[in-house]
């Protein structure tokens, strides 16, 4: 697999009928190793081992009602209240990240209201922060620590 603009991380992988998988550590099983599936993995590592997010607050790939239909955001982490910090939106490395992802992801926003945005394709990341009062996001250098407000 392409190597990512991560630190590195230590992944387990096997093989099931010829396709390579890889273990998700939030889902607790194995999964189908995908380009998306790939970035989606290191982001979990880079929030539980750079940012100091719980395995516990993070959700990954689930399913929202959005306008009568159904659709499924890559990465959630949730408050210790129960609402939700960041939503992140995971490209394989060969998507450009354009104005069609950020749309994406302020769409699922509309649903699941959370403080901050983060879309990668794992070469490029970009961090935003939600100025609800002026309905825009705010681009920033990072996402938070867990526990800090900025």
């Amino acid at each position: 697999m392409q190597i990512l603009n991560f630190p590195e991380y230590q992944f387990r992988f096997k093989s099931n009928e010829n396709k390579p998988l890889i273990f998700d550590v939030i889902r607790k099983k194995f999964v189908v190793l995908t380009p998306e599936e790939w970035v989606r993995q290191h982001v979990v590592n880079f929030l539980i081992s750079e940012k100091n997010y719980p395995i516990s607050h993070i959700n990954v790939e689930k399913q929202l009602k959005l306008h009568n239909t159904t659709k499924r955001y890559d990465i959630v982490v949730f408050n210790s209240d129960g609402s939700i910090h960041l939503i992140i939106e995971c490209k394989a490395p060969k998507i450009n990240i354009d104005q069609t992802t950020f749309d994406q992801i302020a769409r699922y926003n509309l649903v699941l209201d959370a403080s901050y945005l983060m879309v990668t394709n794992g070469l490029e990341h970009y961090y935003c922060q939600m100025d609800f009062e002026a309905e825009k996001y705010v681009f920033l250098k990072d996402i938070p620590f867990y526990g800090s407000s900025n």
